[in-house]
């Protein structure tokens, strides 16, 4: 007679349990190690990297248009998601192959090191979480795996002969319910328990990798010649209207770090380098002790699509750039200044912009405060008239004369435009787009810029009727942006509201639709209104 021994479940959901798992526990070790080496050589935040390189332009645009400044937790969710998906199929793979499963999962963990790897300020030590987080998912993986084929406990049990019943199970807690047994007790502890550790591994990693949100134990120094406070704005008049003045919690933030650098001013240092006579190195406190400049600058970024809200104001603080380059004494044959950050980013700007009499800055701090991490903590570019893209690099870590023929920065390698300007533009803060009013007085007001020229006038239509000419805002020079407003007598009905700028020299901005690549959006922006 046939005997027949009792077999362990036939599920599948702990084999793609114990991939889940040991993919999360080596993601989270890895995290945590980073925090220690380098926090941008975590696995996912390395791959995430990776990604934002690799992505065209257009999908780019598109990310940042449609996720705002929440494109980058967006980016690490989506790759989150990607390896949570081929953690689950290693793990079911693994239910029959576990060498082929453990192979698998320790070429997840090997993509991530070699994006860290490839990163452009990428060290050799910034391999090691990846590798941290390779054994870590290779031990889970198999000894979760272990105890999900141990099946139910049968020490002493008789054998079944063949097609006998087997023996009732006194333990059933309950009818219809499924049967517990200790060893998928056991296994089920042993996944809450690698959860919970991956859990407070990560959380711990983020802790100690994520900058304080503003740097401490730093005192700024006062500017050399200080220059008079800016203006009252209209903002407490204007309900709805953008501060004259924008809080550095409220700046806008629009950049490819998806881990914000954490940079000791100790270490930090300054390298001016290139087609110069004279390179140089300067430590933190050496910057601080050169004359500081006080500029009030209107900073926006190229990706602002008409009406965008990635532009913001305030008052920075720095060394003039000019008198750095003077200090390195420039030669002829450089056109450009190629920056680079702390992370490997790099800017390219024109000679011209950083050495005449706009006074591009390397900012230490902004809105009197020592610039945060965010913005780009320690040191950071700033030009008057440029968009971000070709003249504001964060964290900055080196200035080198060069050419536009021998080096090409990070946008320019991605179809952005080399060169170019800030364009005349205006925005409407209020009433909202499609919003409903009473029939009254309504007050119609926003913001309008030209870097370097000027606002002169700011002009408001009301569906195909005349242009009214609004009444301007306080001027902080050349390089800020005017708030304005119109009180407009809305009737019922629905409305369309548009608005043009005129520059300090008299041209009005173009009316010609056209997207933010390669060189900046141009256009009308206009509103809805319905008034009842």
């Amino acid at each position: 007679m046939d005997v027949v021994e009792r077999a362990p479940a036939s599920r599948s959901w702990p084999y793609a349990a114990c991939g889940l798992l040991a993919a999360a526990a080596g993601m989270a070790a890895g995290h945590l190690v980073a925090a220690f080496v380098n926090p941008g050589a975590s696995p996912v935040v390395a791959v995430g990297s990776a990604v934002v390189d690799s992505t065209p332009t257009p999908v780019k645009e598109w990310a940042v248009h449609t996720f705002g400044t929440a494109d980058k937790p967006v980016l690490l969710t989506g790759v989150s998601v990607v390896t949570v998906v081929a953690a689950i199929g290693i793990g079911l793979l693994a239910r029959r192959r576990p060498t082929l499963g453990t192979v698998l999962l320790a070429v997840l963990a090997a993509l991530a090191g070699a994006a860290a790897l490839t990163r452009p300020a990428a060290l050799p030590q910034d391999l090691t979480p990846s590798v941290v987080a390779a054994l870590v998912g290779i031990v889970t993986l198999a000894w979760l795996r272990r105890l999900a084929g141990a099946g139910p406990e049968t020490a002493g049990a008789e054998p079944l002969t063949a097609g006998a019943e087997p023996p009732p199970d006194d333990g059933d807690p309950a009818p219809g319910l499924p049967t517990v047994t200790p060893s998928r007790r056991t296994f089920l502890a042993a996944g809450a328990g690698v959860a919970a550790g991956a859990v407070a591994a990560g959380a711990i990693g983020q802790q100690l990798g994520t900058p304080p949100t503003l740097p401490s134990s730093v005192t700024i120094p006062p500017p050399a010649e200080a220059i008079a406070p800016l203006p009252t704005g209209l903002e407490a008049m204007v309900k709805g209207l953008t501060p004259f003045r924008t809080p550095n919690n409220k700046f806008y933030r629009v950049d490819t770090a998806l881990v914000i650098p954490r940079i000791d001013v100790a270490d930090w240092h300054l390298e001016v380098r290139g087609q110069v006579d004279q390179p140089f190195t300067l430590s933190f406190e050496q910057l601080l002790a050169m004359p500081l400049v006080e500029k009030d600058i209107t900073l926006n970024c190229v990706s602002n699509e008409v009406g965008g809200p990635y532009i913001s104001s305030t008052r920075f603080l720095g060394v003039r750039v000019s008198d750095l380059l003077r200090t390195a004494r420039l030669q002829a044959g450089p056109d450009q200044i190629l920056s680079e950050s702390t992370d490997g980013m790099s800017i390219s700007t024109p000679v011209e912009a950083l050495t005449d009499d706009r006074e591009a800055l390397v900012a230490v701090a902004m809105d009197g405060r020592p610039l945060p991490a965010a913005h780009g903590f320690p040191a950071r570019l700033v030009t008057p008239g440029l968009y971000g893209y070709v003249g504001s690099t964060k964290w900055l870590a080196r200035l080198t004369a060069t050419t536009y023929a021998a080096r090409q920065a990070y946008w320019t390698q991605r179809g952005w435009a080399a060169r170019t300007s800030i364009k005349t533009q205006s925005r409407i803060d209020t009433p909202d787009d499609n919003g409903s009013y009473p029939v009254g007085k309504l007050a119609v007001a926003g913001v309008a810029w030209a870097q370097g020229r000027g606002i002169s006038r700011v002009e408001v239509q009301v569906d195909d009727g005349p242009w009214q000419r609004a009444t301007l805002g306080p001027d902080a020079g050349t390089d800020y942006w005017r708030q304005w407003y119109l009180v407009w007598g809305a009737t019922s009905g629905k409305h369309r509201v548009t608005v043009r700028a005129t520059d300090g020299n008299g041209d009005v901005q173009t009316a010609e639709p056209r997207d933010s690549f390669p060189s900046g959006a141009t256009g009308y922006h206009s509103i809805g209104v319905t008034v009842s």
